[in-house]
Parts: C-alpha cells; sequence; structure tokens
C-alpha cells in the first residue's frame, strides 16, 4: 500500500514564500481545486491519500514535501530554511509517527524536504538558500546506518534540488541542465526539459506513471517519447507559490 499524506490549501497561501517568482495574486478557490484533483490523481494511481487538514495561519503549509524526508526506514523532520515555514515541522510528525519512527534535523541546521531525492539507496541533496551544510550532514549521520549515501549537489538559479531535477521512470531523470549538472545523477538516462519551460523538471512518479503539470506541453511531449506515461494535472495556481507536483504530498509505502 502507497499512502500520501497531503494539506489542504492555506487561506493565506497568497502570502507564501516566494524567491525566484513576482508574486501574483492566487485564487484560493482554484487552488484548493486543483490541489484536490491531485489528490484524485494519486489515488487514481493507487494511493491511499491521508489528507491533513489546513493550516491557514502558515501559507506555504500545503507543501508537505518540504516538512519530512520518509525512507523505508525511518522519517526525518526537517527544519526549513524559510523561518516562516518552520512551525510546519512539528505538525506533520504526528502523522509520520504512525508508520515510521521519527527524527528531527536540529539547529542550527536547516533542510528542506524539496532539497533531497532518493534514487534507490542514494540521496542526492541540493546545496540551496534552504539547506546548508549542517543539515546535510546530520541527514547523513541519521541515514547511513541504513545503508543510505548522501551526496551534496549544487544548484542555481532554483528554489530546491527538485525544482531541477526527478527521477520519472527507472533509472532516468528529467533535468534542466542550467540550474544542475546532469551527470551528478549517475543514471543511465537523462531527459533534459523543453529549453523554453525552465521549471519543468519537477514530476512526481507513482504507481508506474508520473504525475506531470499541464503548464508544460513542450516537455511532457519529450517524456511520452520517451515511453513515460503521463497523468496530466493543472497546478497552475499552485506554481504561482513556487509549488510543484512532488511539493504537495509525502507518498511511501506502508506495510498495513
Amino acid at each position: 500500500m502507497q499512502i500520501a499524506i497531503t494539506r489542504g490549501v492555506s487561506a493565506r497561501i497568497g502570502a507564501c514564500e516566494l524567491t525566484h517568482l513576482d508574486r501574483q495574486a492566487i485564487d484560493v478557490a482554484r487552488a484548493r481545486a486543483q490541489h484536490r484533483a491531485y489528490e484524485e490523481a494519486l489515488s487514481r494511481l493507487g494511493c491511499r491519500v491521508e489528507s491533513l487538514p489546513a493550516l491557514d495561519d502558515l501559507p506555504d503549509s500545503v507543501f508537505v514535501e518540504d516538512a519530512a524526508v520518509v525512507l523505508d526506514d525511518i522519517a526525518i523532520v526537517t527544519r526549513p530554511g524559510a523561518a516562516s515555514r518552520r512551525p510546519e515541522a512539528a505538525l506533520i510528525a504526528p502523522a509520520l509517527a504512525r508508520y515510521r519512527r521519527v527524527t528531527f534535523i536540529q539547529a542550527p541546521g536547516t533542510l528542506d524536504g524539496g532539497d533531497v531525492l532518493r534514487i534507490g539507496l542514494r540521496i542526492f541533496v541540493g546545496r540551496s538558500r534552504r539547506s546548508d551544510e549542517r543539515g546535510i550532514e546530520q541527514l547523513r549521520a541519521v541515514v547511513w546506518p541504513y545503508g543510505y549515501t548522501v551526496t551534496a549537489v549544487p544548484v542555481r538559479e532554483c528554489l530546491h534540488l527538485k525544482s531541477a531535477v526527478t527521477a520519472v521512470a527507472p533509472g532516468v531523470v528529467l533535468v534542466n541542465p542550467a540550474w544542475v549538472d546532469a551527470g551528478a545523477f549517475g543514471t543511465g538516462s537523462v531527459i533534459e526539459v523543453d529549453p523554453g519551460e525552465p521549471y519543468a523538471a519537477n514530476g512526481l512518479l507513482v504507481g508506474g506513471r508520473l504525475i506531470y503539470p499541464k503548464s508544460f506541453p513542450g516537455t511532457r511531449r519529450r517524456l511520452e517519447s520517451a515511453g513515460i506515461g503521463v497523468e496530466p494535472i493543472d497546478v497552475s495556481e499552485l506554481q504561482k507559490a513556487e509549488g510543484a507536483v512532488t511539493c504537495c504530498s509525502l507518498v511511501f509505502s506502508s506495510e498495513e
């Protein structure tokens, strides 16, 4: 059984943290409808969706991926790089404790889950504005007893590592080479985003299909030409908050 933990859209999402995008008005009702459609896609692909209530005093809290890293053996609750997001971490922990032993990144280290890409037993962590060396070292110390390696990867001109690269099929990564070195991941195959779609490297692989934004048709054609099954969804309002499809869920296996 695959579990997908999500959280409802805050009424204050328009006050979200922004790093690389100009602020635009966000239609909260439309964002919530898009988020429900996202949860329905997760369900169609075999996940049991556990939707947590919206936190209206925490504008970015729909982006639950940043608050935790969930592995087969353990869950690591992060300490987000943006101070406004740190209350989110403690609030995600009880949902994870049902399924995993939970540990926490401690101050002064910072780590955002959006900077963490797992490929098998290899974990890549973006050196970004949100994740620092102390947070990366803490993650390394937690996971090495379980057989994982941790490699820090420089990123540039984007918020998180998974803004620049995600795994889209076994042995295949989707990369924006302007934002990260594609050779850092040692995979057998690399698909580059369409040059006109710099934000197109983020897809969520679930049940053998890729949940992927409708807003990147050029890159979608590249994915489908490579034989990757795409589940297109509209997340345009969430994208205004510098969100993407991996950001809105924590997906992991349960033994139940």
